[in-house]
């Protein structure tokens, strides 16, 4: 198998590539997009402002694929910096665009900053694209554009319920502009995916998800507390008209959503797609928060102390997904099961505590190699 990737690698490194922009390439979904990009061939471009993600990201990648991207500091709000990257950057094919802030309650608490930064960057993607030649996008989209729906699974044609978070009404606007936008002109196409709750790390534990401050999403703040960073997580509710109370989500390993974009962007670029095509991407399956927590505990031999508090802001109720339209089209489907996923959880997070224990002993005076070395 690692005798494969190596000659995949070389392959790859003197063969002619297609060139794909993933803006927010260095988050948590975009930098295991771009590893499985790489490693199916692509000519990887990354811009990302740093608001959510860290430079380090960046060797994680290298380490793993052996091919470290070009990236620019750059906020697709910014036009002039986007159109002279383009400009920089000829012939680039079609963008990954997952750009964006991502934290249904503090969308509720700052709605402006979603506003501006959620819709400003994906005007500004589209606009470029027709000057600059690009055929096509992928858009990073999302569950809550369903809103509380009335059952579950949803399809693509489940109607859209009006959106609980501003997070999750940037992304119903977003999804109305690029339809628009495509239709009035033909030159380019677009691949949405309506992903649901995204878990889990790369098997190599070098690259994971790693929140800047506190953790707005459950899996982070799992481990956190398991590892002691944290004192005790709290649980948003357990009053909803679920089984056990706590709210049903649809939780899918990042590196299947991963290879679902390579689907989605290999249907663009083999024109196979007329227009704006929209997928769900998850497991089809629904798992409470406690569901998931007692999980955790289980297959990695951990305690988590935990905590029950009022509602969330912003939470809907139980959602999950129908995903047989990617499983047929998109020939995709989720494949890592929910006790692997979460032990790559575990295995990321003392990943990260290794390292910033061995950081602190080299403050101290202790030289990185006596460390390798066990002296």
């Amino acid at each position: 198998m690692e005798v494969t990737k190596q000659i995949k690698k070389f392959f790859n490194k003197y063969n002619s590539k297609e060139k794909i922009l993933v803006t927010g390439g260095l988050g948590y979904i975009g930098s295991h997009t771009v590893v499985e990009l790489i490693e199916a061939g692509y000519e990887i471009f990354i811009v990302d402002n740093l608001v959510n993600s860290n430079i380090e990201v960046l060797n994680g990648i290298k380490e793993i694929t052996g091919v470290k991207p070009v990236f620019e500091n750059i906020d697709c709000t910014d036009y002039v910096a986007m159109d002279r990257f383009f400009s920089k950057h000829e012939g680039i094919k079609a963008i990954i665009h997952f750009a964006a802030l991502k934290a249904v309650g503090e969308s509720v608490e700052n709605p402006l900053a979603y506003y501006r930064n959620n819709v400003i960057s994906l005007v500004n993607v589209l606009e470029l694209m027709p000057i600059h030649k690009v055929e096509g996008i992928v858009f990073s989209s999302s569950c809550t554009v369903y809103g509380q729906p009335d059952h579950s699974p949803v399809s693509e044609d489940t109607p859209l319920q009006k959106a609980v978070s501003p997070y999750g009404n940037t992304k119903q606007i977003c999804e109305d502009i690029i339809t628009d936008t495509v239709k009035a002109n033909p030159n380019i196409c677009s691949v949405m995916l309506r992903y649901f709750n995204p878990i889990g790390a790369h098997p190599s534990a070098l690259i994971g998800e790693l929140p800047n401050g506190v953790p707005s999403n459950l899996l982070p703040f799992i481990s956190q507390t398991a590892a002691g960073i944290r004192k005790k997580l709290s649980v948003f509710g357990n009053d909803y008209n679920t089984p056990d109370g706590s709210c049903i989500r649809d939780y899918i390993n990042v590196m299947d959503l991963a290879d679902a974009h390579v689907a989605a962007l290999r249907r663009i670029l083999d024109h196979n797609v007329e227009g704006v095509e929209i997928y769900n991407v998850g497991t089809g399956k629904g798992l409470s928060v406690l569901e998931i927590l007692s999980t955790f505990e289980k297959v990695n031999e951990v305690k988590v102390p935990c905590e029950i508090v009022g509602r969330r802001s912003g939470d809907i109720e139980q959602i999950w997904a129908d995903p047989s339209k990617a499983n047929k089209v998109l020939n995709w489907e989720a494949k890592v099961s929910l006790e692997d996923t979460l032990k790559s959880i575990w295995k990321w997070q003392l990943h990260l505590s290794e390292n910033e224990e061995n950081k602190e002993k080299v403050k101290g005076g202790v030289k990185m190699s006596s460390l390798l070395h066990g002296s």
